[in-house]
């Protein structure tokens, strides 16, 4: 490495300082081009809206909405996501300070004593600020700057995507929980009918109308049911316990009203067309950003290779003497130094080769993150079709069951069907409830993924490290 010291007039100097970089090795960033079909497999745009902020409010459940305000307040994992921001924000100003002059005070104190009565007492003071700045005639510095900034975008989408997911999360369990509480009370009102039942077939067994084997059979279906009540008891433990973290408050005495899932209301999501998701996704936001901040890094790279030049400016006072002080004495100094790199054993030309391929890298993982997103609402469009039309042939059922299980018993009471038939028909009613209240936890859910899948109302669009640097796009060749 070769270096030099030029002390140049202030003159020569101040023209230099105004000449700043008109220069930038950059890349020229254009977004990459993923596949974006025109239409949803699933989703007519004829009646297409875009998902809004809050969108949980929509399901008209104060204590969903706040569950998730809640958690957006106070979950762990969220307040780190915040921290990452600031975190990045701080990387910013250290990445934006080589972009503007240093200022430092310095004084020296030399002090000599005389070895004999011939030399005598001798001091110097010395007293001065220094500025420095490095001319970013190739615009390393500002490419430097803007990649923190992109990154610094980076975080706040991250941010996003995890209150995004956040959000969901706190629905998807609150459900859950209603959801198992009513699976409960249903399978306790099924045992506690089975019970009336065998109170009735135990009176007919006593009287020889009715075969122990009878009472046995009905004791079963009864344990059955009864059994069913703490596996689902345990998943609804979980479900609460899940949903207390969720919220970022210690499980051990949190629970939450609520006894079912008829007073939800479902809301109608229908999306807008694909390219829409490019815009309100934040994951997707994020994986453009690290990509905008990967080709500054190039342009980094690609400075290195060019001199770079350091002004640095003295202005002080000194007094030197003997015996005293004499009158203070200005001091001026003025350094150019120019360095260049002359052997570096391949360091320079590793860091545009790894930049090149970083660039290349997340050029892919933004392609991939979107076609991830589109099939994420895909994903959503299909089970939402496909569960409601599940749910014609299961709301037929349900009722199919409902009237069989009250024939069954009215005619077992006369003694016009069999008790083979009361039982069947029992657990038939049972299999059929249970799916019904499963079938319409599936279609919430599904509305909530949709939401989720379409950005989940938090609309902050990527802000280029390009327009935030201010800096226009360069043909520079790679």
């Amino acid at each position: 490495m070769a270096s030099a010291s030029i002390r140049a007039p202030l003159g020569l100097t101040i023209p230099l300082l105004l000449f700043l970089t008109s220069c930038s090795l950059v890349p020229a960033y254009m977004r990459p081009d993923p596949p974006l079909p025109a239409s949803w497999n699933n989703g007519d745009l004829r009646d297409a809206s875009t998902v809004r902020g809050a969108w949980w409010r929509d399901f008209g459940d104060s204590e969903l909405s706040s569950l998730v305000e809640r958690s957006l307040a106070g979950n762990q994992n969220l307040q780190a996501a915040m921290a990452r921001i600031e975190e990045a924000r701080g990387q910013v100003e250290i990445g934006s300070a080589a972009l503007f002059p240093s200022l430092d005070l310095a004084g020296t104190l030399d002090r000599q004593n005389g070895r004999n009565n011939t030399l005598r007492h001798q001091q110097t003071q010395n007293l001065f600020a220094q500025a420095s700045y490095e001319i970013d005639f190739w615009g390393k510095n500002r490419a430097a700057a803007a990649s923190s900034r992109a990154l610094a975008d980076a975080a706040v989408q991250d941010r996003d995507t995890v209150a995004v997911s956040l959000a969901a999360a706190v629905a998807d369990t609150y459900f859950q929980v209603l959801s198992l509480r009513e699976r409960i009370r249903w399978a306790q009102s099924i045992a506690a009918g089975g019970r009336r039942t065998l109170t009735l077939i135990e009176a007919q067994a006593r009287e020889g109308t009715a075969s122990n084997l009878q009472v046995e059979q009905q004791r079963n279906t009864i344990a059955a049911f009864d059994a069913a009540v703490p596996a689902l008891g345990l998943l609804l433990d979980q479900a609460t316990h899940l949903l207390a973290t969720l919220v970022g408050v210690a499980p051990e005495g949190f629970d939450v009203p609520g006894q079912g899932l008829d007073g939800i209301r479902l809301p109608q999501v229908a999306p807008d067309v694909p390219a829409t998701v490019l815009r309100r996704r934040p994951d997707v936001a994020a994986a453009e950003a690290r990509l905008v901040s990967a080709n500054f890094d190039v342009g980094v790279a690609r400075a290195a290779f060019y001199p770079s030049l350091s002004l640095t400016a003295a202005l002080g006072v000194g007094t030197a003497s003997l015996s005293s002080l004499h009158p203070a004495a200005l001091l001026t100094d003025i350094l150019a130094t120019p360095l260049q790199t002359l052997i570096d054993n391949g360091r320079l030309s590793g860091q545009l080769l790894y930049d090149r391929a970083r660039v290349t890298e997340l050029t892919a993982t933004y392609r991939q993150t979107v076609i991830v997103a589109l099939q994420d609402v895909e994903d959503q469009l299909s089970a939402i079709l496909r569960l409601d039309q599940q749910g014609i042939p299961i709301g037929v059922a349900v009722e199919s069951a409902r009237r069989a299980a009250s024939l069954a018993n009215s005619q077992f009471r006369l003694g016009a069907v069999d008790f083979l038939t009361v039982l069947t028909v029992e657990r038939t009613l049972y299999l059929a409830e249970d799916a019904a209240l499963q079938l319409r936890l599936l279609r919430l859910l599904a509305a909530i993924g949709l939401n989720r899948a379409l950005g989940g109302g938090f609309d902050t669009p990527v802000r280029t490290a390009v327009q935030g640097a201010g800096l226009p796009p360069t043909n520079a060749a790679n």
